[in-house]
């Protein structure tokens, strides 16, 4: 059946996430087998408005798999979140006769995606690329696993220090809304304790945590801090903990953009093929203003207005309390 969407336009918008070249790859080859002509949109929304558009063939996307990043570069463009700038947008579109966009980004690229649907009528589909994993729709947001195992190894060496010196690290992590890295990683570093923005953890409750650790021969500590936590980020804590505990020595790690960087591993290669391939059959199938993601071992498709506004989901109750219960 010839395909109702004849050009598909490809951009990656807001922060990196490991896994994004994955999906650009799929979105591009998936489109050309089914004779669709393929651009690539270069810094995001900005090169929408500055017409900074490409023609992009199978072998534009070679050797770009195993890449962090993304080869479309991205930026964070305020003029796209005006009515004139929007306009610019749709007229470049128009002019390159592109009837389909695929984003790739998070909350805030599909918050400018769905305005510029609902606007111009433009034909949307998104692919969660997020290491913060705050989008409903998808267990797992493309960049999140890499971004889980970057943290992890850091935690490690970390840990190897802060046992040969007695020495409690605070290390913080990305997640100014969302504990999920924080939480997550923490289970898997055997960390003492985790500080998230979706819980309230005093520093009284902290500190009578560490205290006990101490009173059972602890010679270490790790503690995770989400940088969106109420208390303030990991300076801010480490400082106010020190003031009345002084077991060990107290040291600080934040691990910034880090935890963004690197070549995705083959978790998200994977989630990133299956994303831009299921998010060009959309296109072709009618779909638009959707979300394609992973809901158990199935790709599924969310309305983008439903995956911002639940995107505050819970986290999952038994980790929150294996966070209690294997730190003792």
């Amino acid at each position: 059946m010839e395909p109702n969407i004849k050009n598909i336009a490809v951009l990656t918008s807001g922060g990196d996430a490991p896994g994004m070249n994955a999906a650009i790859r799929a979105v591009v080859r998936t489109g050309i087998y089914h004779g669709i002509n393929m651009f690539g949109v270069m810094q995001g929304y900005q090169g929408l408005i500055t017409d900074n558009i490409k023609p992009m063939d199978a072998r534009s996307v070679s050797n770009i798999l195993h890449l962090g990043g993304t080869v479309l570069k991205t930026a964070r463009c305020l003029e796209f979140k005006t009515d004139e700038g929007q306009q610019i947008a749709y007229n470049n579109l128009k002019k390159n006769n592109i009837d389909g966009l695929v984003v790739i980004g998070g909350d805030g690229t599909f918050t400018g995606a769905k305005r510029f649907s609902e606007t111009f009528g433009v034909k949307v589909i998104g692919i969660p690329g997020t290491i913060d994993n705050d989008l409903a729709g998808s267990d797992f947001t493309l960049g999140y696993d890499t971004a889980i195992n970057t943290v992890i190894e850091a935690i490690d060496k970390i840990r190897d220090t802060a046992d040969a010196h007695d020495r409690l690290f605070f290390i913080e992590v990305m997640g100014r809304d969302s504990g999920c890295i924080a939480l997550r990683s923490s289970i898997a570093s055997g960390a003492e304790a985790v500080l998230l923005p979706e819980k309230e953890t005093s520093v009284t409750e902290l500190i009578d945590k560490l205290a006990l650790g101490a009173a059972t021969k602890k010679t270490s500590s790790i503690v995770i801090v989400a940088e969106g936590h109420k208390q303030g980020g990991a300076y801010d804590i480490a400082k106010k903990v020190k003031e009345t505990f002084d077991h060990y020595d107290t040291k600080v790690t934040i691990l910034g953009h880090l935890q963004r960087g690197g070549s995705p591993n083959s978790f998200d290669r994977i989630l990133g093929s299956r994303l831009g391939f299921a998010a060009v059959n959309a296109l072709i199938a009618g779909e638009t203003e959707k979300m394609v993601g992973l809901k158990g071992n199935e790709i599924k498709l969310t309305s983008i207005r439903e995956a911002l506004t639940a995107h505050s989901f819970k986290l999952e109750p038994d980790l929150m309390e294996m966070t209690e219960v294997l730190s003792i």
